[in-house]
């Protein structure tokens, strides 16, 4: 067996932290191959790493001294070394970043020297090799992520060896330049890694032991997930959960490696399975909630519009020729609601209307805000008859007026539309129907 394991930036922030990493990996042979972040904070009032080499380059990029900004990065590393008790130094390194700030190598280049100088004490603490993301990590010219090379290049890099630190978060260009990934990325420096070794399991170690069922800033203490699709996990993700980045969820899908999301601070938790399918049966109707503010709903009326042929394309081509993108599309015989982000929309407002009044010409056309959607998640609700009325009886009781409601045909999820100020109140309300009644 081969297991990547991914550490995230507070599971890397200390020396502390690193002995706890190194007693997780050490703890099994199988876990081979490890993916670093860079340290995190230490305390609720540190700055991450990256956060502060986004700073020091900002230093350099406008002509300022940027020697102490760098003097207090290295400082965090040399803190984490002497903790260990290494002997090792990176000197060196911090001498060819000084120079490539100086040159202005981008702000790519230095928020991945995180990652890269983890990646470095992290294989020494571990006796494993070092390899450079960015030599087996590939972006193409237009900068979306090349797959193909990637694949290839990597998966003959690390196929004879037992053992190999690839630090998380970015790669190169064809010409050498760093190019990252997202904020978050290196859940997909890990999930690239397990494709390529076509490992076992890929574990990610985090902060919490695992997905909760919602978001603990609004229900205490919520209960863990123990076991999520990834097309459940696509779904809260898109709607705001953020434990695990959702692109990384793609290159292991591919090859059917199941993800264990785990709490480096307490590994005996079995934390969070992420699968393609699975025949157990969910602990609760629902496997998750969750949700955003902020929405715009534009509600287009008018008389016999189903058997109008056209119709909804007009209407949606007046938001793309003002390049709005739309999250839900509810319809009725003679009403078309679409829902888009209210930051995108409110500024282009009267430019979609007319365009919609343009092309399509409704009856009447009805705009309103300060709205937020929800996302009740589960592969239970399939075989679970009246899902949906438990959740309008939850809602009503809560007295919490339904803007909106929308099932997808997968019967995986159903989407619902609140004001904004009813949001957490919704949330709880649907907890406490799906989840604590059943505890």
């Amino acid at each position: 067996m081969a297991k990547v394991v991914k550490f995230g930036g507070s599971s890397l922030a200390s020396a502390e932290q690193f002995e706890k990493v190194g007693s997780i990996i050490r703890a099994e042979g199988d876990r081979r191959f490890v993916v670093p972040s860079a340290p995190g904070k230490r305390y609720k009032e540190d700055t991450k790493v990256t956060d502060m080499l986004y700073a020091c380059y900002d230093l350099a990029e406008h002509g300022k001294d940027f020697s102490k900004a760098l003097a207090d990065i290295k400082a965090r590393y040399d803190e984490i070394i002497s903790g260990l008790k290494l002997n090792m130094s990176l000197d060196e390194e911090f001498k060819v970043i000084e120079k490539d700030f100086k040159k202005k190598a981008g702000k790519d280049y230095a928020a991945s020297r995180g990652e890269f100088l983890n990646g470095i004490v992290m294989a020494e603490y571990l006796g494993f090799e070092f390899v450079d993301a960015a030599t087996v990590i590939f972006f193409a010219d237009d900068g979306t992520f090349d797959a193909e090379k990637t694949q290839a290049i990597l998966s003959k890099r690390l196929e004879n060896m037992d053992n190999a630190v690839v630090p998380g978060f970015y790669g190169s260009y064809a010409d050498g330049r760093v190019k990252t990934f997202s904020r978050g990325g290196s859940d997909i420096t890990g999930s690239i890694v397990a494709k390529a070794i076509h490992a076992d399991v890929y574990e990610n170690w985090t902060d919490t032991s695992g997905f909760l069922i919602a978001d603990p800033r609004i229900i205490d203490r919520p209960q863990k997930i123990e076991t999520i699709t990834y097309r459940e996990l696509r779904e809260l993700a898109y709607m705001g959960a953020s434990v695990f980045h959702e692109d990384a969820i793609f290159p292991v899908r591919q090859e059917g490696i199941p993800i264990n999301i785990r709490n480096t601070n307490d590994p005996g938790n079995s934390g969070t399975w992420i699968v393609g399918s699975t025949g157990q049966k969910a602990k609760y109707t629902i496997t998750g909630i969750a949700g955003k503010k902020g929405f715009c709903s534009v509600n287009i009326e008018k008389d016999m519009m189903n058997s109008e042929v056209g119709f909804g394309r007009k209407v949606l081509q007046a938001f793309e020729e003002n390049n709005i993108s739309f999250e839900h599309l509810p319809s009725g015989i003679d009403t078309m609601t679409v829902f888009v982000h209210q930051d995108e929309f409110i500024d282009k407002e009267q430019k979609v209307v007319s365009a919609i009044q343009r092309m399509a010409k409704p009856d009447t056309i009805d705009i309103e805000s300060d709205l937020a959607l929800i996302a009740v998640v589960g592969r239970g609700m399939r075989s679970m008859r009246g899902t949906a009325a438990r959740i309008f009886s939850a809602l009503a009781h809560s007295h919490i007026n339904i803007k909106m409601i929308d099932q997808g045909s997968s019967e995986m999820n159903i989407i619902i539309g609140v004001a904004n100020e009813d949001f957490e109140n919704a949330i709880r309300a649907i907890y406490n129907i799906f989840v604590e009644t059943c505890l």
